[in-house]
């Protein structure tokens, strides 16, 4: 007769690879749950495995154009609010202008003087906006602050002192000796050379402007750009810095009644030619705007098109997931019972 010996340590052995197997497989299905796709999709898929990879490029290149259109229509809207602050102040300058039919007052011409210049000022500030660092009215140009503050002191701006020698020269060549001696044919003929000036690039880029006559332009689709900002090149803002620069120079300076009116008349009719600018550029950003919408809606239903088919391939069915996790735990419970029991086993236990 022959006696076979069995160690419980194989039979403890076999439940410890059974435990580690139900155990790292519960770890895979519980990532799975909650990711909702194979935890190894190469693994499942295989040579499917490059296109899945093409459709997450896809994707990601979607998402990453959504987030810039965000920036884009920040931009946009800040760029409208400015514009609209530049439309306001050139409203507002424009009945300051009117009202002026026909004033004599010295006080009244003064406080017109200086309603002027506040709306130069906000003129100015509306022009500098910047967002994100970079300024919104300055073209490719946006590290570059884009327009020259007029009132600027120590030294003086460019501007101004471009206008003050203008007028000098103009009253010198005329041999006028006091503002009171200028005639309005002789007044007509001073602001026309100066249209004539600040509709010149190289004048206007001297002494007005840094900023840079191409647009920033943004990409708000696979195949789209739109204009993103306008800048202080337009004719619109030339005309509204030409117009309030003559009320705020020549209007109180003692100048005939006759002049004066011929001064009024040129600044009203330039503002007038601003706000059109002004507006028009308005339209032109909210044309982009309205293509970034439609653009956005575009790459939504994209995205949801991609992330279907990416579900459709890499998806797995959570609730079966879920309940062989339950069924692994039951298990794994079981297990550790039957191994309990197992590492009991000793006939020392019954000696």
């Amino acid at each position: 007769m022959k006696a076979s010996f069995v160690s419980n340590v194989s039979l403890q052995n076999a439940m410890r690879i059974t435990v580690s197997k139900a155990q790292k497989e519960m770890l895979q299905l519980q990532e799975e749950t909650v990711t909702g796709r194979h935890a190894d999709v190469g693994a499942v898929l295989g040579a499917k495995t490059a296109r899945t990879l093409n459709l997450h490029r896809d994707l990601q290149r979607m998402e990453s154009l959504k987030s810039t259109n965000a920036l884009t229509t920040q931009r946009l809207a800040a760029s409208q609010q400015a514009l609209g602050q530049m439309s306001t102040a050139a409203n507002n300058a424009m009945e300051v202008l009117i009202a002026l039919s026909g004033i004599t007052s010295s006080d009244q011409l003064s406080l017109a003087q200086k309603n002027i210049g506040n709306a130069l000022s906000t003129f100015t500030a509306a022009a500098n906006t910047s967002f994100s660092g970079e300024y919104l009215f300055a073209g490719i140009n946006s590290d570059v602050m884009p327009f020259k503050d007029y009132f600027q002191e120590s030294p003086a701006s460019d501007a101004k002192i471009a206008f003050d020698t203008e007028f000098s020269n103009f009253m010198t060549s005329n041999g006028y000796s006091s503002p009171e001696e200028i005639t309005p044919a002789a007044m007509q003929d001073f602001i026309d050379g100066l249209e004539a000036n600040f509709t010149d690039d190289l004048y206007w880029e001297a002494n007005w402007s840094n900023a840079s006559d191409e647009n920033m332009q943004s990409r708000v689709s696979a195949a789209e750009t739109v204009q993103s900002s306008t800048n202080t090149n337009t004719s619109g803002m030339r005309y509204m810095a030409l117009g309030l620069v003559l009320g705020q120079e020549l209007l109180a300076l003692g100048i005939s009644e006759q002049t004066r009116k011929t001064v009024s008349d040129a600044a009203i009719d330039y503002m007038g030619r601003a706000i059109s600018g002004v507006d028009g550029e308005r339209s032109k950003l909210g044309i982009s705007e309205s293509r970034v919408t439609q653009a956005n809606v575009s790459l939504d239903a994209q995205i949801t098109i991609l992330n279907t088919s990416i579900k459709d391939m890499e998806g797995i069915d959570t609730y079966e997931a879920a309940t062989r996790v339950t069924t692994l735990e039951s298990q794994l419970s079981l297990s550790y019972t039957l191994t309990s029991r197992i590492q009991n086993l000793s006939l020392l236990n019954y000696l």
